[in-house]
């Protein structure tokens, strides 16, 4: 078998944010490929990094008091230390903001300008005034021009799913500073992709297939997926548009060549660039050497370059990427592998019903990381459809199949062979074992008496990204192990001093099976695999092991005692994950005592005398009369911004909607939240207290909140239904 040279991909996780149990899936799915692909003892290397440029990565450093190198620094340590939690082992975890991502993004700017692809034309876009920046569509909101629902995205409603142009948005408001943004002209650098010699490429590479190994044979593999390529057609066959690739400042990214930092790398270039970064980076560390490196970027090496995404950037990967490189000098991609999204339990990941799940979450409630990259693997095939995580399904699948089937067979046959046989096994096998042992590792094939051994087969399934058929012969194979030793019974042969020999056989043969069984499971279950490669005694287990030449383990092997494996899942443990996630997401619980938050850094005076969260009875000095009560104008509203104030060391400044307009209010809430979870929620206001003049401006309102003293201040929330301006009576 040649040995292929492979640079592996996955996107880049945005340093934005945490990483959830719909990232995992295409992490998991490209581990268990690279890991496959190693065992088939290939030259891989996988190279990740954190997408780490752009207007969000810049503000949200701001609202933290931060700089946007200190954030992507602590998103880095956080994202790393998920991906390691669920095994997925990048050769190498890197950031976009490197010297060798800038020094690539310079270099394929300055070839493409060269060869006329770059143009520079004037954009008309709106303008924060108040913060001084040109707005991404989705930081800008406002009324939608198609069913006139309020606080709306301006490139799309999340009401009636219409999109369009931020300038079509009816009375438009930045959500950076609440301001009306201003239409503003700018010059911006374009990639011609609308160059004809671009179409041209394209409309080759896109459809092209090439000769690449599968196991031992070549056969002939599509760049991309039926799907994805007919997808492609659509957008070649409708013309394609010239790419914006710049950023005014400011802007957190790379300064584009020339432009005397007024101009700065779009996100979407660099990060995909940063693949590139990253290898180099690795490769430097690895002290390998340039041409080394260029084997691999340059094109005409015998390497390949293997892309995994989710299909909803296919096509930044599969049109602007694969022509920037070519028209730059750089290889193309080799092959592209789109998957599709997660659902959970039928629906998509919900914040409100617990399903929104980080990985963060998962492994702190003490889930078993494998159990979920064997249910991923389970639904994993080669298409871009989307898989569901139906959390029945899940403990279901994961107690029948790794905790009944395969561990249940060491389990069961272990403990003869350490306390009878010293913990040795037995190379013979008489001949009625070895029709089982042959049932065990062949699979028919049709409806004739072809048979092929499985870890063929398998293996066939792990290059081609189909893991659910995988999974499936391999827990068919589990099946006859189980068969077996129900047939053998070798608690029943224990009784009989004249069945020795035969137990120790059976329990033999037994063993071995569970051993082939941990290669076929290890691209899926590298720790479990690790801790039953110390239970065999074996070293680290490599594909060809489960070749013909080596299915038995030399008479006399010597295997360490039994520990458990792994344990089932409780589905007590799914159901406190999904209560845990919705009182982190949700408000927190009021308590008895309410108060208002004042617009000061301090709380207000409880609404009613108490002591320790109870009613003080008989005390009427604070009592009000309906008439005083009804002089407040209490409101609900939408918090539309929540930042972070220099200085503050209890204040967090909001933007409220009030139905009819928008106001500032400084609250004193900054120990209880953290501004980006504010945003988007409803919240009851004092709409008619005066404006007071404060150090960091003018608070307009007033927000409620309840506190006891000891715990909270906690915001007060209406219920479902309620809208921005109806008055609370």
């Amino acid at each position: 078998m040649n040995k292929r040279k492979i640079l592996v991909t996955s996107a880049l996780p945005y340093a934005n944010g945490s990483i959830h149990l719909g990232h995992l899936v295409e992490y998991i799915q490209t581990d268990v490929w690279v890991r496959f692909q190693k065992m088939q003892e290939h030259e891989v290397h996988y190279v990740c990094a954190d997408d780490t440029h752009g207007t969000p990565i810049m503000l949200r450093a701001e609202q933290e008091g931060i700089t946007p190198r200190q954030l992507i620094d602590r998103v880095w340590h956080e994202h790393k230390a998920d991906f390691d939690g669920f095994h997925v082992d990048f050769d190498n975890f890197y950031t976009t903001d490197s010297p060798e991502n800038q020094e690539f993004c310079e270099d394929i700017y300055r070839k493409l300008e060269a060869r006329d692809l770059i143009a520079k034309r004037p954009v008309e876009q709106f303008y924060d005034p108040v913060k001084q920046m040109f707005l991404p569509d989705r930081y800008i909101k406002g009324e939608c021009p198609n069913c006139h629902a309020k606080d709306q995205y301006g490139d799309s409603c999340e009401a009636c799913g219409a999109t369009y142009s931020p300038t079509d948005v009816i009375n438009p408001y930045s959500t950076v500073s609440g301001a009306k943004p201003e239409r503003r002209s700018s010059k911006h650098h374009f990639f011609r992709l609308s160059d004809p010699r671009c179409k041209a490429f394209l409309e080759e590479w896109v459809f092209e297939s090439f000769e690449g190994q599968s196991g031992t044979a070549v056969e002939l593999k599509p760049r991309l997926q039926p799907e994805a390529a007919n997808k492609m057609n659509e957008w070649l066959s409708g013309g394609l548009a010239d790419w914006d690739i710049s950023r005014d400042a400011p802007y957190f990214g790379f300064p584009i060549p020339g432009t005397g930092r007024k101009k700065f790398f779009y996100v979407w270039l660099d990060a995909p660039v940063g693949y590139f970064g990253s290898f180099r980076n690795y490769f430097k560390q690895k002290q390998r050497s340039q041409a080394e490196i260029d084997e691999f970027l340059q094109p005409g090496g015998n390497t390949e370059m293997v892309h995994f995404i989710g299909k909803d950037i296919l096509y930044f990967h599969a049109l602007f990427w694969p022509a920037m490189l070519k028209f730059s000098g750089y290889r193309t991609p080799t092959q592209i592998y789109a998957h599709g999204f997660l659902t959970v339990n039928g629906q998509k990941m919900s914040k409100s019903r617990g399903t929104f799940i980080t990985a963060e979450s998962y492994l702190r409630q003490g889930l078993n990381p494998e159990w979920l990259r064997y249910y991923y693997a389970a639904k994993l095939n080669d298409t871009m459809e989307d898989i569901d995580l139906n959390f029945d399904d899940f403990i279901a699948r994961v107690n029948s199949d790794l905790v009944g089937k395969y561990i249940n067979i060491a389990s069961r046959c272990s403990g003869f062979i350490t306390r009878r046989f010293g913990g040795k096994l037995i190379h013979t096998i008489s001949e009625a074992n070895r029709k089982w042992f042959n049932q065990f590792l062949f699979c028919q094939l049709g409806e004739g008496d072809t048979f092929l051994g499985r870890h063929v087969s398998i293996a066939h399934f792990y290059d081609h990204r189909e893991y659910g058929k995988a999974i499936k012969e391999i827990m068919l194979a589990a099946d006859v192990a189980n068969q077996y030793v129900d047939r053998m019974k070798p608690w029943e042969l224990a009784k009989n001093s004249a069945k020795h020999a035969e137990l120790h056989e059976v329990c033999s043969v037994a063993l071995n099976m569970f051993r082939i069984l941990t290669i076929y499971l290890k691209p899926v279950l590298p720790k479990l695999a690790t801790e039953a490669e110390r239970f065999l005694g074996v070293s680290p287990l490599v594909w060809k092991d489960a070749s013909s030449q080596n299915r038995l383990l030399p008479d006399g092997h010597q295997i360490n005692d039994y520990e458990h494996l792994m344990t089932r899942i409780d589905p007590k443990q799914i159901e406190k994950l999904i209560e845990v996630n919705k009182e982190s997401l949700q408000p927190p619980q009021i308590k008895p005592a309410q108060t208002m938050e004042n617009n000061s850094s301090t709380p207000s005076t409880p609404s009613s005398p108490s002591r320790n969260g109870e009613n003080v009875k008989g005390d009427t000095s604070a009592m009000m009369t309906i008439d005083e009560f009804a002089r407040m104008d209490l409101r609900v509203a939408r918090i539309v911004n929540a930042e972070q104030i220099a200085g503050a060391d209890k204040l967090l400044k909001l933007t409220l909607d009030t139905g009819t307009e928008q106001r500032t209010v400084f609250a004193g809430i900054k120990s209880a939240y953290d501004p980006e979870q504010l945003k988007g929620r409803l919240t009851v206001m004092v709409a008619n207290l005066a404006p007071r003049k404060m150090k960091f401006g003018i608070s307009e309102g007033m927000v409620l909140a309840a506190s006891d003293g000891n715990d909270g201040p906690y915001l007060l929330a209406p219920d479902e239904g309620a809208q921005p301006g109806m008055k609370v009576k």
